[in-house]
Parts: structure tokens; C-alpha cells; sequence
């Protein structure tokens, strides 16, 4: 039966994308001398914040996910990122594989938000495979599950996140509200002739910060 082994080997933008997207480059490496034919492959993927440090700056964006820094040692836990499939051809030794991972700049989900907070190093990231690998022997079809113990530890940089976005998105973030809320800021818009929504937003947050309306 084939022994397999993963490792990610990097992450880049994809820069052709019709919507953000991004690249990881597998290794799979059969160590047992066995010919693969087929993986149809399957990788969760997950990010682990307890695997790195914050700076003070970081750990204020990040409150409204885990709380004070205090608390930490028990609200750090993973976050899911994605569930991803492919095909693996067919290999005898080893072989790379591009595993496409979508990306959103959705500010309500979880691991957007934690990648927007985060200013540089890496984002830890954990890929948990399953899957079926099809093998032949004796001239007849094998058939054999991934191990759910099939696992790799990656640490992606945060600019590759930021050129993904920034490719599709530069120098700009989206944020969704209410129909209601939405049509009042265009009535302040409107009434104030304000440009753009987000000089609209900008003197609603000047107001604030200078005092009662």
C-alpha cells in the first residue's frame, strides 16, 4: 500500500484571477516504492494563532476575535479557512501539485479579520488531508483511504494575503450593512454633498470625535 507524505512548499498571489485567488504548491512524496496512479485529494485547511506572536498594535484589531491579551492562553483557537479539493496524477517517487485557494475580503468572517489585523511575519496555517489514492498491483485496481494523520504545518507570509487582496482590492476594504443603514448614509450623503461614501463616513467619524451632532 502506498506511504504518503505532504508538504507545502510556498504560496503565491494569483495574479490572473477573475477574483482573488492564491496558489499553494504541494509535495507528495510516496515513500514506499509503491506507483500512485490517481489521489483524489482533500485538504482542510486551518490557521493556528496560538503559533505566533502579536504586537501591541495587532492585539488591539484583534480584540473583537479573542478577546483581551489576558485571556489569550484560552480564545486563541483555530480558525477554519477552507475545505479545498483536487486530482493528483499519476507519480512514482514524488510530485507537485497546485492546490487553488479562493480568497474573500468579506470583514465578517473570522479569518479575514484576522488576516486584516496582522501587519507582517506569518499566518500558521495547519493542512489536514483525506482522500482516496488509486494504485494497481498484479494488473488490478487498489484503492486505499488517505490517513486522517496525513498532516503539514505551513507558515504563510502576510504579504502573500496582502498582494492577493491588494490586486483586486488596492488601497480600499468592504464592509456590509443593512439596507436601512445604507440608505441613511446616503440621505447624510446627499444632504451634506458629500462626494463619495467614503468621504461620508469619514465626517461622520470627524463629528464624532469632535463632539455631539
Amino acid at each position: 500500500m502506498a506511504d504518503l507524505f505532504f508538504d507545502c512548499l510556498g504560496a503565491r498571489a494569483d495574479r490572473y484571477a477573475v477574483t482573488p485567488g492564491m496558489t499553494l504548491e504541494l509535495r507528495v512524496t510516496e515513500t514506499g516504492g509503491e506507483r500512485v496512479e490517481a489521489i483524489a485529494l482533500r485538504c482542510q485547511i486551518r490557521i493556528e494563532p496560538h503559533r505566533r506572536h502579536y504586537s501591541a498594535a495587532e492585539a488591539e484589531r484583534l480584540h473583537d476575535l479573542f478577546g483581551d491579551p489576558g485571556r489569550w492562553s484560552d480564545t486563541l483557537k483555530p480558525l477554519q479557512l477552507a475545505t479545498l479539493s483536487t486530482m493528483v496524477p499519476g507519480f512514482t517517487g514524488g510530485t507537485t501539485v497546485e492546490l487553488a485557494l479562493p480568497v474573500t475580503y468579506d470583514l465578517e468572517i473570522a479569518s479575514t479579520r484576522y488576516f486584516s489585523g496582522l501587519d507582517d511575519g506569518v499566518i500558521p496555517l495547519l493542512l489536514l488531508f483525506s482522500g482516496t489514492v488509486f494504485g494497481t498491483r498484479d494488473g488490478r485496481i487498489q484503492v486505499q483511504q488517505v490517513p486522517w494523520s496525513k498532516e503539514t504545518s505551513y507558515p504563510m507570509p502576510v504579504e502573500v494575503w496582502r498582494e492577493t487582496v491588494d490586486l483586486h482590492f488596492p488601497g480600499s476594504a468592504w464592509l456590509r450593512v443593512r439596507r436601512e443603514t445604507l440608505d441613511a448614509l446616503q440621505r447624510f450623503k446627499s444632504r451634506n454633498a458629500l462626494p463619495s461614501w467614503d468621504g461620508a463616513i469619514s465626517a461622520l467619524l470627524d463629528r464624532e470625535e469632535t463632539g455631539p451632532w
